[in-house]
């Protein structure tokens, strides 16, 4: 049986009835990073040297040494990332079991709200709109946010003012009722991070990180593409590298989606 399923999607990924999705930003030193409060330490840009180029340093051949945080770029938390989650088991990235990796996805369409309104909320009674056009959430799925922030690029992505970030996403009620009514995998979204970019001043601050990993739940934030989903029906890969201790990493995201829904 299983033979038969891995042959049927090997000629569906052939003959492109089942479509590879990529849901990834280009990492380069250009990309944004989460600013925080000065008096705290920031996450590093991605930074490339050339080790060699098919020249006297290395004669057949062209590397780069690269540095860059975990949370840069199209990224994964894992739960140790958070001080909720911090004495969970299996809380870092190379712990987590693989199978976690690949999963259903729902993706919420905010594009609209979102699009007049950068401090856009999804909240539990917009979930509930979505389930009532496209049925209940299923356990153990990927939810992901889509408000198009992807197609930002430069300022415009972070939008940074003097109060701090503006980007939409989820309310702490939000978040709760995706963990503890429908028992998601992870939550993801376009913005820089899996809260809104005024989420310091919910209660508790940041509560997509706070709940997510409290309860041993995943993020992954910086998608793209989000547009190129259908509501429900697709399949989600997303395996972060396996870090000794790892609270997260820059990952390739893909979906697989059947033609029909594209």
């Amino acid at each position: 049986m299983s033979e038969t399923i891995l042959s049927d999607l090997a000629k569906a990924l052939g003959d492109q009835s089942i479509k590879v999705i990529d849901l990834t930003h280009t990492l380069d030193p250009d990309f944004p990073v989460i600013i925080l409060p000065p008096e705290f330490n920031q996450c590093a840009r991605f930074r490339m040297e050339e080790i060699s180029a098919y020249d006297h340093r290395g004669p057949a051949w062209k590397w780069h040494n690269i540095t860059l945080s975990e949370h840069t770029g199209t990224h994964f938390d894992a739960p140790a990332h958070w001080i909720s989650g911090r004495d969970l088991p299996n809380n870092s990235v190379d712990t987590i079991n693989p199978a976690n990796f690949v999963g259903p996805v729902m993706v919420i369409d905010c594009s609209e709200g979102s699009a007049t309104n950068e401090d856009f909320e999804l909240t539990p009674e917009l979930i509930l709109a979505w389930e009532e056009e496209h049925g209940e959430i299923p356990k153990d799925s990927w939810v992901l946010m889509r408000p198009d922030w992807s197609k930002k690029t430069g300022a415009d992505y972070l939008n940074m003012r003097d109060d701090g970030p503006h980007s939409p996403g989820p309310t702490p009620d939000a978040i709760r009722f995706l963990i503890h009514e429908r028992n998601i995998r992870g939550f993801g979204t376009e913005t820089v991070g899996t809260d809104a970019g005024q989420g310091s001043h919910y209660t508790p601050p940041y509560p997509a990180h706070f709940y997510l990993h409290g309860a041993g739940k995943f993020g992954l934030q910086c998608l793209a593409n989000l547009d190129l989903l259908p509501p429900r029906g697709a399949i989600l890969l997303a395996a972060p590298l396996k870090i000794k201790d790892g609270t997260g990493s820059p990952l390739r995201v893909m979906a697989l989606v059947q033609g029909d829904d594209i």
